[in-house]
């Protein structure tokens, strides 16, 4: 109630400011070339824009928007409909401002790789609903996966780099239960990894792989299921099916003509492209009855030994995403070359199957009759990339050419609305777009270029995300905002599905060095390995004072024993790299080698009180002796 007072206040001070405005425009409107009805309208659909998108200070959107962070490594969260940054979550990359990479747990988890490249975030859904368990999130420069858990907004997984699976673009979409993670390759290469062939042998001796990860229902867990060796295609983007298209999976792919090269030019040549269609419930069942070979390590089905696993569906030229619309029954392929949207019809391409209704085969996967399973072309406008779907049966497609969205019928395929969206739409989100249970009223368009849309911030431009009404007839833009490269997709869910905790009870922490008690606090020498078990609260460490000697293995056990929320504290260490923040409640291990003689001073990062400054304490390192004189260097 006390959000709708301030919207009522706000909507009636902007009101009046749009009143003074509108009159104001009366009053001058010699000096505009504008008629005055078109000029107030265009203030009144403003007003309307900014009462729509506006949340009080202290109140609460409705939606998440969880977005890509693409080459940042990790996921952006806001809030629909204010649009409003929220935080960041840490996937591939370093991230200082959690500490994430830092610690012993996480700097594990990372692995080799300091960056990874986040594509297509992915919620976990139980009967094709949004669950808010967990969200997945690929990587497609170094082939990972990995599941934040949504309780605490936690990266818990990285799975990889996958074998076979090189460039992964074609992820992560869940199938309806999160039974398996879609995953496959961008990049075609010669299998397993490793192995070398000569680029102009690219044709016959490249492979591409779609897979499927597969998901612990109860935990989460992720582990490599069943791959499918392919044709060497690129691998786009996928989607599972629902309903009457359960146990399938689809990914669009481009360069059907097995070019290298200038593939702009050379992988275009032909008018249609593929589809392929997956039964991933006989895949499954062909990995257990044996029906595999053993590529790097997996489990690799041959679909020329294991016919009737993978179908491939003729597409306009050149697609990039394919969607399954809330009722399961049509697959959406949008060719981005060329005008049109295609819809298929599930019960056609399963006819098709049926009689065998083919056209040929590329390495021996049959090349299903485009004419047999279309159900309708839908002429959307220039460069159709991705569908999102509402509650009332229609679909949106993004236009990155026309830097648009068509809004279209299923079942009668009319265009009825087009939006201009600025510049260059990629992927679209509409509110829980790809469940069976769309809540239409938001769309966001995630957009390539923003120029001219903010004030100017040098040469490297953000890019932007604009927040459109889809409630009713037409869609209205109703909000700008801006992101850092590259929010390649998004997906947002009901706020009020997910319970993030926001302090870790003392009883549910399980970290085996965790202590409660200033006076447990302590450091230990074992030979040359020093252990310390220290606690952090408003506003000391304890110890504050760790002595060791030069080339010493350190290993601290930091915990935050505060237990109100909000109040976390961070350990940064003067010249050492290292920066850790925990949570209240939270124990994290920091292991480091003292090699750098001296004093060294560590502060809490994290500002926790009126004593923040104080927070402190030092890390003294005694020089090696001298082994001939014995004095200390």
């Amino acid at each position: 109630m006390e959000n709708v007072r301030k919207k009522i206040i706000f909507k009636g001070m902007i009101s009046t400011f749009g009143l003074i405005g509108i009159l104001s425009l009366t009053l001058f409107s010699g000096c505009s070339r504008k008629p005055e009805v078109e000029k107030g309208t265009e203030k009144s659909s403003t007003i309307g824009a900014a009462v729509a998108s506006y949340i009080a200070p202290g109140d609460m959107d409705e939606y998440y928007l969880f977005y890509s962070g693409g080459h940042s490594g990790n996921v952006f969260v806001a809030g629909i409909p204010s649009m409003r940054h929220i935080a960041t979550i840490p996937v591939f990359s370093l991230y200082p401002s959690t500490g994430y990479g830092f610690d012993q747990e996480t700097r594990k988890m990372l692995g080799e790789f300091t960056w990874g490249d986040v594509h297509h975030p992915s919620l976990s859904e139980t009967n094709g609903n949004y669950d808010g368990r967990w969200l997945f999130v690929n990587d497609n420069a170094n082939n990972r996966m990995a599941r934040i858990d949504l309780r605490d907004f936690k990266t818990k997984q990285i799975l990889g780099p996958i074998p076979n699976v090189s460039g992964y673009h074609g992820g992560a979409f869940v199938t309806p239960n999160t039974e398996y993670i879609l995953a496959a390759s961008r990049f075609s290469i010669p299998l397993p990894k490793g192995t070398y062939a000569p680029i102009e042998q690219y044709a016959t001796d490249y492979k591409g792989v779609v897979a499927g990860i597969a998901v612990d229902p109860k935990t989460g867990e992720m582990s490599v299921g069943w791959q499918i060796l392919m044709p060497p295609f690129d691998y786009d983007l996928g989607d599972a099916g629902k309903g009457p298209s359960y146990g399938w999976a689809f990914w669009t792919s481009y360069n059907s003509e097995r070019a290298t090269g200038k593939l702009e030019v050379t992988s275009t040549q032909k008018d249609r492209d593929y589809i392929a269609a997956v039964n991933w419930k006989a895949a499954e069942q062909a990995i257990q009855n044996g029906k595999f070979k053993m590529i790097g390590g997996v489990k690799v089905i041959d679909p020329k030994e294991v016919p009737d696993i993978v179908y491939l569906i003729p597409c306009s030229k050149s697609p990039h995403g394919v969607d399954v619309s809330p009722d399961g029954k049509y697959i959406i392929g949008s060719g981005k070359l060329q005008s049109i949207t295609t819809a298929f019809n599930m019960e056609k391409i399963l006819t098709a199957i049926q009689n065998k209704d083919f056209t040929g085969n590329e390495d021996g996967i049959p090349v299903l009759n485009y004419d047999a399973v279309k159900e309708a072309e839908v002429n959307v406008g220039l460069g159709p990339l991705h569908t999102q779907f509402d509650d009332k049966g229609y679909a949106y497609t993004s236009l990155y050419v026309e830097s648009a969205i068509a809004k279209w019928k299923l079942g009668t395929w009319e265009v009825v609305d087009k939006i201009p969206v600025s510049y260059n739409i990629g992927h679209l989100a509409a509110a829980e777009g790809d469940t069976i249970n769309p809540k239409g009223k938001y769309l966001v368009a995630l957009n390539k270029l923003s120029h001219g849309r903010h004030i100017s911030v040098g040469p490297s431009q953000p890019e932007s995300s604009q927040l459109i009404d889809i409630s009713g007839e037409k869609m209205k833009l109703l909000y700008d905002a801006f992101t850092e490269p590259e929010p390649h997709y998004a997906q947002i869910i009901k706020a009020d599905k997910l319970k993030p905790i926001e302090v870790y009870k003392k009883e549910d922490n399980k970290h085996p060095e965790a202590i409660w008690d200033v006076k447990d606090a302590k450091v230990e020498r074992n030979e040359n390995h020093v252990t310390v078990k220290m606690i952090a609260v408003r506003s000391s460490f304890e110890p504050w004072k760790i002595e060791v000697n030069e080339g010493d293995h350190v290993t601290i056990h930091l915990t935050n024993i505060e237990q109100t929320t909000d109040m976390l504290h961070g350990f940064g260490l003067n010249e050492y790299n290292i920066n850790v923040v925990v949570d209240p409640g939270e124990t994290k291990t920091i292991e480091f080698v003292a090699n750098k003689p001296g004093v060294h001073p560590f502060y809490c990062t994290n500002f926790c009180s009126a004593l923040h400054q104080e927070m402190q304490g030092y890390l003294l390192v005694k020089p090696k002796q001298s082994a001939s004189t014995g004095m200390i260097r």
